[in-house]
């Protein structure tokens, strides 16, 4: 029989890692209505263009980068479709992006 304890350790060990994967969370940045037009021109941009760029996500705590082509944006949804390799597409949520970078 395994003792209790070791249990207990493998517990507080888990608890640990979730308290640290808290702290590293961020709120979400405040985008004002200067920079959402300044991403709305990169995007159109990189569309005529036909240019790369690198978008900035945060998703529940934790911003990632998606780099590719902006193949649609949806008006409705509001989403991006972004060609990330030949033929694989990833969709963003318009609202959660928080930086964009046009890459030549």
């Amino acid at each position: 029989m395994v003792p209790l304890r070791f249990h207990l350790q493998e517990r507080i060990h888990l608890l640990e890692l979730h308290l640290h994967h808290d702290i590293l969370r961020i709120n979400k940045p405040i985008i004002d209505e200067h920079e959402a037009e300044e991403f709305d021109l990169r995007i159109i941009y990189s569309m005529e263009y036909n240019h790369s760029v690198k978008l900035t996500v945060w998703d529940d705590g934790f911003t990632y980068g998606v780099n590719g082509r902006v193949h649609y944006v949806d008006p409705i949804t509001h989403m991006l479709s972004i060609e990330v390799k030949p033929g694989e597409f990833e969709r963003v949520v318009l609202d959660s992006v928080v930086g964009v970078k046009v890459v030549n």
